[in-house]
């Protein structure tokens, strides 16, 4: 190396060494940040090899799959049972028969108001 190059690259070798720094701390991050996003979302981990760490795939894992898939299901049917229901309750409500029924009650009240000021109820 000459004189003349070591002396243009000495000026710069802070940010040289910096900037590999702040790329060495990025990638460290980075493979931190994928790692608590698989822990959080339920992925597993993998060794270095590529081997799964976490979870482990035996039997009790297995069978709580099946039960979370059981319930699931379950919880599917339900909401649609919900549905249903609010379908029905919303027909109801809005039937002509339920706004004839809340205007005879709103007649009644308003008799009654009236007997209540002639002193007859």
């Amino acid at each position: 190396m000459s004189p003349d190059a070591a002396a243009t690259i000495i000026p710069h070798l802070p940010w040289i060494i910096g900037g590999g720094l702040a790329v060495a701390a990025g990638g460290i991050y980075g493979w931190i940040h994928t790692t608590r996003l698989r822990i959080e979302n339920g992925y597993p981990l993998d060794g270095a090899w590529g081997q799964a760490l976490k979870p482990s795939t035996d039997g009790e894992t297995k069978q709580r799959v099946v039960l979370l898939t059981q319930e699931n299901a379950e919880l599917r049917a339900e909401l649609g049972s919900m549905k249903d229901r609010l379908a029905n309750v919303e027909r109801i409500v809005t039937d002509s028969g339920y706004a004839l029924t809340s205007e005879i009650d709103a007649l009644r009240d308003r008799r009654l108001e009236h007997s209540k000021d002639k002193g007859t109820a």
